[in-house]
């Protein structure tokens, strides 16, 4: 199996992700009065620091990058830790209403949990929006047509994977997965009408190691293990994922970011795959704060002196 041949990769982040900032007010109409000074304040603040996840994920490098083409942010840092390093930073800075500016990204549970804006990013440094893929090996509409039929009608939003990821802040991913397909048959019906069922037939699903894509493979996992499959899950960096599809050493991924994320492995191995399209649309990347953050753009925050 796959997930024997590569249990011993180890993951690296791959998602192009966003910056997450937490600062003062903000009045009604959404602009912000006197830019200048709070781009100063908020960055003096935060001490010129940006609060990272894991070194290597795609958001550490368009975070580095950022670093580079912003020249008002000359002089900033970037410290890498761990995603959870960086939850556990923002919750406790909103909880104190103090600033920070951490690495985030949506779909995340964060947008469920907080109340949360992007900043502009006038270099696009960040991209546009994106949309998740699902990708599958070949010969596998062949092999399986029914898993096959499932993976190529999924199709959820940005707001079904924020709550799932939520909900697995209080159970596992198994459970909240299978929460919110209990509460949600009318979308998983059209996703399984006319599909017959099968006998155990095992099937090997690849995906990364974040939240979000952990919701997406667990909730497709639900449904085709009601449909009667066996349904293994892998996880691993999105090189090794998209090297799986291709080589047929998985069936297939509802992980891929694009089109930038994950542009360089998806041409690497083009035609090696079969894309079956957009699953989710709306993933998002940026400099994102909390409502009540007295600050709109990047090129609002301040060079250190």
């Amino acid at each position: 199996m796959f997930k024997e041949k590569w249990k011993k990769i180890s993951l690296v982040a791959g998602l192009s992700l966003t910056l997450v900032a937490a600062g003062c007010g903000q009045d009604d109409s959404g602009s912000t009065e006197n830019s200048g000074d709070a781009g100063s304040n908020v960055s003096e603040e935060v001490e010129y620091t940006i609060t990272g996840i894991e070194p290597g994920a795609g958001l550490t490098q368009a975070t580095d990058k950022a670093l580079k083409e912003y020249e008002n942010l000359e002089g900033w840092e970037h410290e890498t830790a761990s995603t959870a390093a960086m939850l556990t930073s923002l919750g406790e800075a909103i909880a104190n209403e103090e600033p920070i500016i951490v690495a985030g990204w949506s779909p995340h549970f964060k947008f469920k949990k907080y109340d949360l804006k992007y900043l502009e990013d006038p270099k696009g440094v960040y991209g546009k929006e994106e949309y998740i893929a699902t990708i599958a090996r070949k010969g596998l509409k062949e092999d399986m047509p029914e898993a096959y039929t499932i993976l190529d009608r999924f199709k959820w939003e940005t707001g079904d994977m924020e709550t799932v990821m939520l909900d697995a802040q209080k159970m596992d991913f198994e459970k909240a997965a299978q929460q919110w397909v209990d509460e949600n048959q009318d979308k998983v019906s059209k996703w399984t009408k006319g599909v017959d069922k099968v006998d155990g037939k095992s099937i090997e699903l690849v995906s990364t190691p974040w939240d979000s894509e952990r919701s997406s493979a667990h909730v497709v996992k639900k449904v085709l293990e009601q449909q009667g499959y066996d349904v293994a899950i892998t996880a691993v960096s999105p090189p090794v994922m998209f090297q799986a599809i291709a080589s047929g050493d998985g069936d297939a991924s509802v992980a891929p970011w694009m089109p930038m994320t994950h542009a360089a492995y998806y041409e690497e191995h083009e035609g090696d795959f079969v894309d079956l399209g957009k699953n989710l649309e709306g993933a998002k990347s940026g400099l994102v704060v909390p409502a009540y953050m007295e600050i709109d753009s990047i090129k609002d925050l301040k060079p250190k002196e």
